[in-house]
């Protein structure tokens, strides 16, 4: 969905160094988001995400995408499958199409 969320987000970058930053999820979806941030992170590694509610959850980053306005992008999955990862977003997605 074409919504965006402000969200906090901790782990290692690029270089191993640990962090805890603020960043921008965008293009939101029940499995995961697109993220912007000011670091560069590595493809595979987890990260823990953190809603404004301060509820955490732990997503794998997927894949790098385009930077915007200067700032890297990566694809988020959520890591764990349970009923904190459903209402993570605070909204209710449509039912997939069969």
């Amino acid at each position: 969905m074409a919504l965006n969320a402000s969200i906090g987000l901790s782990g290692e970058d690029r270089r191993k160094i640990a962090f805890t930053a603020s960043a921008k999820a965008t293009s939101l979806n029940l499995h995961g988001a697109a993220i912007r941030l000011n670091r560069e992170l590595v493809v595979g590694s987890t990260v823990l995400v953190r809603n404004q509610c301060g509820t955490q959850v732990r997503a794998r980053i997927v894949a790098q995408l385009a930077a915007f306005q200067g700032a890297p992008s990566y694809a988020i999955e959520f890591v764990d499958a349970d009923e904190m990862i459903q209402n993570f977003w605070g909204i209710a997605f449509p039912p997939s199409c069969k």
